[in-house]
């Protein structure tokens, strides 16, 4: 099963370390789907790649998430529950990593697919602003 090229946008399952649960010491998280929303040295072997994590749950606090719309998430082949890319915080890991996942649903596969151009902008723009800000979580798991 050969895996996706990371690409900005592209959309797919990791076994995502919320910034929490790495200060209680875990080493591992839950798979999830995740938005690769970067690539930070293209002309490596294993890349350093920018990921968000895609969750059910509402942003609350200091947490910021842009929701993603049902009609994107049912070409995505996301559930149909409410659905956000959290923006404050990230994984920075290699690509490939073990992390990486087939999707559920397709066995053969570890990416749901693209977030459309205008909602990918969205998410990278917001998310940068965090960054700079230092107000954006990031891990290296």
């Amino acid at each position: 099963m050969p895996l996706p090229r990371p690409e900005p946008g592209l959309v797919f399952r990791y076994d995502y370390l919320w910034f929490d649960e790495a200060r209680s010491t875990r080493m591992s998280g839950k798979e999830r789907p995740a938005c690769l929303v970067a690539t930070l040295d293209d002309d490596a072997d294993a890349q350093l790649v920018v990921i968000l994590p895609i969750t059910h749950s509402q942003p609350r606090g200091q947490t910021t998430g842009i929701e993603i719309p049902q009609a994107v998430a049912e070409k995505l082949g996301l559930d149909d529950a409410r659905t956000w890319i959290v923006v404050s915080e990230a994984n920075v890991d290699f690509w490939p990593n073990a992390g990486l996942a087939p999707v559920p649903a397709k066995r053969a596969t570890y990416a749901y697919g693209f977030l459309p151009p205008t909602l990918f902008e969205i998410v990278r723009s917001r998310f940068l602003t965090l960054f700079t800000k230092r107000r954006a979580k990031v891990l290296r798991p």
